[in-house]
């Protein structure tokens, strides 16, 4: 895997939005907080466009931006402004040979995992799960309310290891039947666009040798992610992965109130057990990346973790994600 040159201090960051367009009070609110770490945000031509339907831009304006964010040697990073629906349509419009010879973190989550997975399976590059402008860096009162700055500042800038655990939501759902540690390549994202990409030529691939996959969602009752996992099983995707870590589900609980919401809670884990009953492998939940009301952490994906479950819930972060 390519891996990206680490985020300097004072870094150019591209704002660019590949999906849905967002609301441009929320992205200068995003851009002030992220100012405020000391890099500075360069809002791309198609951001904050109002495209045809719900997308930011159309096809070839959000493409041109991707291309010209990795193309531009005073770039140091590049950051989506949300997720939303759209990302999918420009992957037969990218170039992987520009991407592959400017190599830069790229970073967001949701719809945004269909880049995830073709930067990864088709120019190799590590890339970063992570919080975005408008949800993330402008929610709430201050920064710290959507971004989680440890995991932020370790993944892009860190060369030594470091973890994840209970703090960050991490819990146990599952003892492994073997073991209770595993390692492997960390992979993943929005189950959702993991299940959509199979039968395009850009379907997910599981990394070669022994993983560890990352999955979460918004909105997805029981019975979606029972059908979804057992889409993923039945296409051979689990057969190398040998520990799974589910994201923080509150955003896929539907009850206001704290009785119903714990028996909805209840079903959605009994749901998957009842979907993994024959996975060896330890078993996780609870990470607050992605879709949460949480700070959002930041996972590098395609680099090498491991999962211990033997004494607390942990994710020990292994390689450095950038050099």
């Amino acid at each position: 895997m390519i891996k990206p040159a680490s985020l300097k201090p004072g870094a150019r960051i591209a704002i660019i939005s590949p999906a849905g367009a967002p609301k441009p009070h929320l992205v200068q609110s995003g851009r002030e907080r992220l100012a405020t770490l000391g890099y500075e945000p360069v809002l791309f031509p198609s951001a904050l466009a109002q495209g045809p339907l719900y997308f930011a831009g159309d096809i070839a304006a959000r493409t041109a931006d991707l291309h010209a964010a990795f193309a531009d040697p005073t770039i140091g990073a590049v950051l989506c402004t949300r997720g939303g629906w759209g990302t999918a349509e420009l992957l037969p419009h990218l170039n992987a040979d520009l991407i592959r010879a400017n190599p830069k973190p790229f970073l967001g989550f949701s719809d945004p995992t269909t880049l995830h997975l073709w930067f990864a399976q088709t120019c190799g590059l590590v890339t970063f799960y992570a919080p975005m402008l408008s949800p993330d860096f402008a929610r709430g009162d201050s920064l710290e309310n959507g971004v989680h700055l440890r995991s932020f500042r370790n993944a892009l800038t860190q060369t030594d290891p470091w973890s994840l655990g209970p703090a960050e939501g991490l819990r146990l759902l599952r003892a492994g039947k073997h073991t209770q540690t595993i390692r492997g390549t960390l992979f993943g994202g929005c189950l959702a666009l993991l299940n959509d990409s199979l039968g395009t030529p850009w379907a997910l691939r599981a990394p070669e040798g022994d993983s560890i996959l990352f999955v979460e969602e918004v909105g997805t009752h029981p019975y979606q992610w029972d059908r979804m996992l057992l889409h993923l099983r039945y296409a051979g995707f689990l057969d190398h992965v040998r520990g799974i870590v589910f994201g923080d589900m509150a955003q896929c609980l539907t009850a206001s109130d704290p009785e119903h919401r714990t028996r909805e809670n209840a079903l959605l884990e009994a749901a998957l057990l009842h979907n993994l009953r024959d996975f060896a492998g330890p078993i996780a939940i609870g990470l607050q990346s992605g879709h949460v009301d949480t700070p959002n952490v930041t996972l590098p994906l395609h680099i090498q973790a491991e999962l211990d479950l033997a004494v607390e819930p942990t994710l020990r972060i292994l390689e450095a994600a950038v050099c």
